[in-house]
């Protein structure tokens, strides 16, 4: 029987070729786990239910602080406490609808002491007792001492300090001359005082204002949590930048002894100021050239006004502005007049989350011609006194307050006491409420936004610093939230602070930054020359010799069937 090699053969291929051209891509494959390992991306465990919890409980359940308000009346002849409480609530509930806000006193109670001179009653939750021996040292010397020394005498009365445990007093005095008029004061404290002849109704619509619209509102309008009132960085710090700008250096040149300012003036504002912000101070003296065109007005967005500021300005800290601006004997005076005609009564004007500007015209416009070279010039003391109570008017009104002294409500006219700190106590207490809502939910967005982000990327590395300021963000909030509902405000401030900025921390980190743009397609484009240059030395082999065992394999098989049919 004739052979042909081509199509025949008489024995079987045998497969020790296949077998070892398979072992080296096998061995790949064995390999593959530890190269899998090798750049297996680490994920530090993020709290998402927590995170999630968070964010539902702040849009379902409102952040309620708990606020006391108690009322002492004296020389009135109610006939019971508990129906003077229940009367005080209902018209509070009328005058502040919107109390279930957050920012506002959502949960609070209202004790009541009445001393009619000969008999005393008071509630059941009244933390005064009866009969108040301070009421006769008010109802004495109301009339005789300024307000200063009634606030002061109150305080000593009531107990209302710094620290927690808030409780907002009134003390209504029904007595006097008939034809005086009824005086009604609100103190630096958390207390504040009616004196004169008053109707019983009269006075619990009095009280009922007092702490609807001032203790609780803060006098404001608006919604409790508005942003552009809110200049406060994501790290929870404002830099004060004060700027004093000589307009025209040839006609004179102005200094002012800052550090002056700094230490007497500044300092007990942003002592009072702590528990909202870390607030830090720099100032500077800026002289311009000459104008090459008269001002005209036109519609400047605020963000566009640049100053030259330190490198502190950099970062998420806030930058608050607050300019001294000195004209040039062409300019001075240079007032500036408001919208209905009249002149400025500050002659500054405010830019919200940017700051505050302040014209201040020499008291002698007139410029020294005699002399060739500016002669500098030292703002007076009184002059500086006079500037700052404007400048600090602008920063309340930035932090969202009213910088004027007297409340025009419903029921009357009330006079409001101002603080050598800028800032009096209830006022603070007010910007700590607003503050921690405004920080909380600044929080939850933030954290929910790293939570998506982190779930839609899962090659995205998350270091266990991340997963650190993650926790400690959320037990911060939770911190601010208990003490919220205990009425200690300046806890709940400053953990509602440490949250949202370890909030802002996690989410720019500088590994998340690096990865937020990662796509799928960058991986494809890393990988794929390495496994077309893999492909042609390993699979190629493997693929032709499994090609041609079964070439031969056909080769013995047709030989096979030849022998047999021979």
């Amino acid at each position: 029987m004739e052979l042909d090699p081509k199509t025949m053969r008489t024995t079987k291929p045998g497969l020790k070729p296949v077998i070892i051209t398979v072992i080296v891509p096998f061995s790949f494959i064995l390999g593959f786990p530890l190269l899998w390992k090798s750049v297996e991306i680490y994920r530090s465990p993020l709290p998402f239910c927590g995170i999630e919890a968070f964010s539902s409980q702040l849009d379902s359940e409102p952040l309620h602080f708990r606020c006391q308000f108690q009322a002492m009346f004296l020389g009135f002849n109610f006939t019971a406490s508990n129906d003077v409480a229940e009367a005080i609530i209902n018209k509070m509930s009328l005058l502040n609808p919107n109390s279930s806000q957050c920012g506002n006193c959502g949960a609070y109670e209202v004790s009541v002491v009445i001393d009619s001179g000969s008999s005393c009653t008071r509630t059941e939750n009244s933390k005064v007792q009866c009969p108040f021996n301070c009421g006769e040292e008010v109802a004495f010397f109301g009339g005789k001492f300024n307000d200063e020394d009634v606030d002061e005498l109150l305080r000593g009365c009531l107990g209302n300090v710094d620290g927690g445990g808030n409780v907002y007093s009134v003390v209504v005095v029904n007595g006097g001359d008939k034809e005086a008029e009824v005086r009604a004061v609100v103190g630096k404290y958390r207390h504040a005082w009616i004196l004169g002849r008053v109707l019983e109704e009269e006075a619990l619509s009095r009280v009922a204002e007092i702490f609807a619209k001032v203790f609780m509102n803060g006098r404001s309008e608006g919604d409790s949590i508005r942003a552009e009132f809110m200049p406060v960085g994501a790290d929870g710090r404002i830099i004060l930048s004060f700027s004093l700008l000589n307009a025209e250096p040839r006609d004179w040149i102005y200094d002012w002894n800052f550090r002056e300012i700094d230490e007497i003036l500044l300092q007990p504002v942003i002592q009072s100021l702590q528990p909202i912000a870390n607030i830090t101070v720099e100032s500077q003296v800026l002289y311009h050239t000459q104008k090459s065109s008269f001002s005209y007005w036109d519609e400047v967005n605020s963000n566009e006004w640049y100053l030259d500021t330190s490198v502190a300005a950099g970062g998420r800290s806030k930058m608050l502005q607050l300019v001294v601006y000195i004209p040039s004997a062409k300019e001075c005076p240079l007032r500036l007049e408001l919208p209905n005609g009249d002149l400025s009564n500050t002659n500054g004007f405010i830019s919200p989350m940017w700051g505050g500007v302040v014209v201040w015209n020499p008291q002698s416009c007139k410029k020294d011609l005699e002399s060739k070279d500016s002669v500098k010039h030292m703002i007076s003391t009184q002059d500086i006194q006079k500037l700052f109570e404007i400048l600090m008017g602008q920063l309340r009104q930035l932090l969202g307050l009213k910088s004027d002294n007297l409340y025009v409500g419903q029921s009357g006219t009330y006079v409001l006491q101002g603080s050598e700190r800028g800032f009096t106590q209830w006022e603070l207490d007010v910007l700590s409420r607003n503050h921690v809502c405004f920080n909380l939910y600044s929080c939850a967005a933030t954290l929910g936004s790293l939570s998506r982000l982190v779930q839609s990327l899962p090659r995205m590395i998350i270091t266990d610093e991340i997963g650190k300021q993650v926790m400690i963000s959320l037990e911060a909030a939770k911190f601010a939230q208990s003490n919220a509902s205990a009425g200690i405000y300046d806890a709940s401030a400053a953990s509602s602070r440490q949250a949202r900025s370890l909030a802002e921390d996690s989410f720019f980190h500088p590994s998340i930054m690096s990865i937020s743009y990662y796509s799928y397609w960058h991986s494809v484009i890393i990988y794929t020359p390495y496994f077309l240059f893999v492909i042609q030395p390993v699979i190629l082999p493997v693929l032709s010799e499994w090609k041609r065992y079964k070439q031969e394999n056909m080769k013995f098989v047709a030989w096979k069937a030849k022998a047999k049919a021979t």
